[in-house]
């Protein structure tokens, strides 16, 4: 199993972070098997940062091998939808930006991908159209809905196959809309899609 995630894929979030792109093709990287958190487990922030955001996303769950796929054939390889949190070590991101270096280790780090129970993509309605959001300690903090993402989920598929082949199982995070912020100890986050609550774990 292995993690794509989608960079920059949400126009107010580059505008809130200062990035003034203009982009023709999605913005790809990855996350290894062990960032994924799961089943509600808390995440703990790491010491080697005193500035995790939390980035709330939409999460495709890929159920067939596929290459080379074709857009309008890419509804064809998932199922299944949830909401996750792309945890960034904002403070190594932003200096390593400023350095021209790769910046892997702020997104990629154990346990910073959380992930919400899957739901039917029936239940949660057109992939086009999903509304969701977070909340923190009952506060809402973070909504958005794919209808305003730059590059749709079909279109996202369809370009990481040329590069990775897909396999069961494989998870799409597919960026993050404005909004995002630092998370503390004892926070208690909480993910929905429309008004179904998918993910629930808390800061320590």
């Amino acid at each position: 199993m292995k993690i794509i995630a989608v960079g920059m894929n949400y126009a107010g979030h580059n505008k809130e972070m200062h990035n003034a792109l203009e982009l023709s093709e999605p913005v790809i990287f990855m996350k290894p098997d062990s960032s994924l958190l799961k089943d509600g487990k808390p995440f703990f922030i790491p010491g080697f940062s005193s500035d995790v955001h939390y980035e709330t996303e939409i999460v495709v769950k890929i159920d067939k091998l596929g290459k080379n796929i074709a857009e309008r054939f890419a509804s064809r390889y998932y199922n299944e939808i949830t909401v996750g949190i792309d945890f960034t070590a904002r403070d190594l991101q932003s200096r390593l930006r400023r350095q021209g270096l790769p910046w892997e280790i702020s997104k990629a780090f154990d346990s910073s991908a959380a992930i919400g129970a899957f739901i039917p993509l029936r239940q949660a309605g057109d992939i086009n159209k999903v509304p969701f959001c977070l909340h923190i300690n009952g506060q809402k903090v973070q909504k958005g809905n794919t209808a305003d993402m730059l590059f749709p989920v079909d279109k996202i598929i369809a370009y990481a196959s040329r590069f990775f082949t897909l396999k069961m199982g494989d998870l799409i995070y597919t960026g993050t809309p404005s909004g995002v912020g630092p998370v503390q100890i004892d926070d208690h986050l909480e993910g929905y899609i429309g008004e179904t609550k998918l993910l629930d774990f808390y800061v320590k």
